[in-house]
């Protein structure tokens, strides 16, 4: 009897261990979708680059087309949309300690070691908007195995990237800052909401044709 017995708790362990297994991967594909959806709602299209904390429901997208950049959290159930010109910059956090950073019209702090962070690696997002000013992904530790890093340089690499990232964006929007509606949280149900956004065609443009249509007027 107690044979049969012990045969029947390790089939239930087995069975429980399977079962968590499953909730756990469900859950993990489960995150990656939502946010998809939610960083395609915000900025309307196909974003540029994604930057996820894997486990934790939270993550940032950007779209140069489109001229913004989403921050979204909750698993893509709240999410704030911002122009491209409202990002002051991004900040690198080791261990409670800015290691680098790139800020509007400030020379970039370069990180001099992609090591030595033993507790946590987060990026801070800074933005031109008073209501909410700041956005922080914790990349490191991650609670993800799959899909996230697997130890603090690889976190801290990926980090390293984003900022060189924001400061080409910083180089392309330049100039003074500009303020625009206060920017609204959103569930991903509502249509976003109307933004007074300043004029950006000439995000891309080469510099140059503006003095050259002076220069024909002139004439």
């Amino acid at each position: 009897m107690s044979e049969w017995l012990r045969l029947a708790i390790l089939i239930g362990l087995g069975g429980v261990g399977v079962t968590l297994l499953a909730t756990g991967l469900a859950r993990m594909l489960a995150e990656d979708r939502r946010l998809a959806r939610a960083f395609r709602a915000g900025l309307e299209t196909k974003p540029d680059a994604v930057l996820i904390a894997h486990g934790s429901g939270r993550g940032v997208a950007l779209s140069l087309a489109a001229r913004r950049i989403v921050t979204v959290w909750d698993t893509g159930g709240w999410r704030i949309v911002y122009p491209l010109d409202e990002v002051i910059g991004v900040e690198l956090d080791l261990d409670g300690q800015v290691a680098a950073r790139a800020m509007r019209g400030e020379p970039r702090r370069l990180l001099d070691r992609s090591t030595g962070a033993e507790h946590e690696v987060r990026l801070r997002f800074l933005f031109d908007e008073p209501g909410h000013p700041d956005f922080e992904l914790t990349l490191w530790p991650c609670r993800q195995v799959k899909g996230g890093p697997s130890r603090p340089r690889e976190a801290i690499a990926e980090a390293n990237r984003w900022i060189a990232r924001i400061e080409a964006l910083l180089r392309r929007t330049g100039g003074a800052l500009t303020l625009s509606a206060p920017a609204a949280v959103q569930r991903p149900a509502s249509p976003p909401p109307a933004r007074a956004e300043d004029d950006a065609s000439g995000l891309f443009a080469e510099d140059g044709l503006e003095d050259e249509d002076e220069d024909e007027l002139a004439d």
